[in-house]
């Protein structure tokens, strides 16, 4: 696994979210391989192929249900702002008759407004060992620490950054955490502020445009989730222009990405053969007037 990799512009890029609650094992592919109700994993595989969403299934450390239902988080994380809903289903399948694409377009899955954030630290062991090594420690901690927040969640991607993190609902995923770092994290995100050494992207903007942001956030040592907004996004080839608004500023910055054969490495614990990494490399950053 590559220690030095950097984190910026990693996270999976995905805007909606569905998170559904569910105590028992995962297995290795958590929609197909978990124990629920025949044919329901299929049909949420299908949907979220459908709308480019990721369906996850999450749970206490305690691994108890939550409440006498199914505890089910809708999120979406766009340009336009982060927004989530929420409820307790007495029946799972009843996450099918979510109206998720009046959700992606402004309007209710048919869940009420959930103004809280929430803190999904993905422990699948069963997907790739690291998650649950490191993920776990993790998830009991942020547990102790915010417990009405905190969830264990499957498999989110980046298996070789574990302990990973996904804060809902603006999609920011954070890396190489541990019981330490993760409370600071959680700590400074409740207060409006990024952690910069930790921060792997937001899933709201493609992978380039994440390494941009990142270094813009450092150059200028912007750190308030709020404080940098993103304006536009060109992409020619391999070079992305993603410009920015950072109090009352504009600026360009080119990211050339990189695909490298000669990074190939095993990337996840259960990996068997090398996979090359793409890479981000800032070219430039211009202010505009």
């Amino acid at each position: 696994m590559l220690r030095d990799e950097s984190l910026a512009g990693t996270a999976t890029h995905v805007r909606t979210w569905l998170l559904i609650e569910h105590v028992g094992p995962w297995g290795n592919k958590a929609l197909l391989d978990a124990r629920l109700p025949e044919g329901l994993g299929a049909a949420l595989t299908q949907q979220a192929k459908a709308y480019r969403a990721k369906i996850l299934l999450i749970r206490r450390f305690s691994s108890k249900p939550d409440g006498g239902g199914t505890r089910v988080f809708a999120a979406h994380t766009g340009p336009t702002g982060a927004r989530m809903e929420s409820g307790v289903l007495t029946d799972v399948r009843g996450v099918l008759d979510l109206d998720l694409t009046a959700f992606r377009d402004g309007g209710s899955s048919g869940l009420a407004p959930y103004d809280r954030s929430v803190f999904c630290v993905c422990t699948n062991g069963r997907h790739d060992v690291c998650c649950a090594e490191k993920g776990r420690p993790v998830a009991q901690a942020l547990d102790r620490a915010h417990p009405e927040e905190t969830w264990e969640v499957s498999h989110i991607g980046g298996d070789r950054f574990a302990a990973n993190m996904v804060v809902l609902p603006h999609g920011l995923y954070y890396g190489r955490l541990d019981p330490a770092s993760a409370i600071a994290v959680a700590g400074s995100h409740l207060s409006g502020e990024l952690v910069l050494d930790h921060l792997r992207g937001s899933a709201a903007q493609p992978m380039a445009v994440q390494a941009a942001e990142i270094h813009l956030r450092r150059e200028l040592g912007a750190t308030r989730i709020e404080d940098v907004v993103l304006r536009e996004r060109v992409l020619d080839g391999d070079f992305t222009s993603a410009s920015f608004s950072v109090a009352g500023g504009m600026y360009a910055v080119v990211v050339r990405t990189i695909h490298d054969a000669r990074t190939a490495s095993r990337l996840t614990c259960k990996a068997t053969r090398d996979n090359p990494i793409p890479g981000h490399e800032v070219v430039k950053v211009v202010r505009r007037s």
